[in-house]
């Protein structure tokens, strides 16, 4: 069975001061019955696994460099990250796709040099609002799904996370059966590039998700957890989506 995840991405928040939201969050799920991860800027991740020490929250970056070494001013390789105390990165998460030009082939090498690093990778997949009315969704995520995996890629190394650009940050979510669909085809495809590890390979959702609306994304069939922006900063608020997972039904 597939243990739940719950993964927050802090974006480009958080000072020093915030790290008492991680303390708080470790405080409140000392024996969480999912996994819980903070992936907060590159700034805090060795101070946050200080702060947190042997709690069960893990700490995860939230981009990686392709290569573990050389000439690129302000980039950041796995091995740095897992020396900061990270397990975790995020990858092709739809605002550096946006933001930075990234394809599928780059995302697909990051997760590589992720996983050389000892490093989970979180995917990330998810269409545009124009995408998603011109009934292109599950093509477009089904690209960057068979497009953004490595070759090593295993249930133990490799998460998926489907965003759907439209509803990130907006406050809008896709319906349940939207979810469904989506997520249902995913591990469709999972099973025909990777049929010895589909089975274990965790389906997170994320986009607007919060403390209202979690219990009934994770009813829904094959979500595994969520990837959370916003709400994962303040530990009131994700604690409230951890305990709805904690009490979610097997996916």
């Amino acid at each position: 069975m597939r243990r739940k995840l719950a993964a927050g991405n802090w974006k480009m928040h958080g000072l020093g001061a915030d790290l008492a939201e991680a303390t708080a969050l470790s405080l409140a799920h000392p024996a969480p019955g999912c996994d819980i991860l903070l992936c907060p800027p590159a700034t805090l991740i060795s101070r946050m696994a200080a702060t947190l020490g042997q709690s069960p929250v893990a700490v995860g970056g939230q981009d990686c460099h392709a290569t573990d070494k050389g000439a690129h001013t302000g980039d950041v390789a796995a091995a740095m990250l897992a020396d900061a105390g990270a397990t975790h990165v995020i990858l092709g998460h739809s605002e550096r796709r946006a933001d930075h030009g990234e394809s599928d082939a780059q995302v697909a090498a990051k997760a590589a040099a992720a996983q050389g690093a000892g490093l989970t990778a979180i995917v990330c997949l998810g269409e545009t609002e124009a995408q998603r009315d011109a009934g292109e969704t599950l093509a477009v995520v089904g690209r960057q799904l068979e497009g953004s995996l490595p070759a090593g890629a295993t249930a133990a190394n490799t998460v998926i996370a489907y965003e759907p650009v439209w509803a990130i940050g907006t406050g809008r979510t896709p319906t349940e059966e939207q979810i469904a669909e989506v997520h249902a085809a995913l591990r469709a495809g999972l099973a025909r590039l990777l049929p010895a590890e589909a089975a274990g390979i965790r389906l997170l959702y994320g986009g607007s998700v919060k403390p209202a609306n979690a219990a009934a994304i994770f009813a829904v069939p094959d979500v595994d957890g969520a990837l959370v922006g916003g709400a994962s900063l303040k530990a009131v608020d994700f604690s409230a989506i951890i305990a709805a997972l904690e009490t979610a039904p097997p996916a």
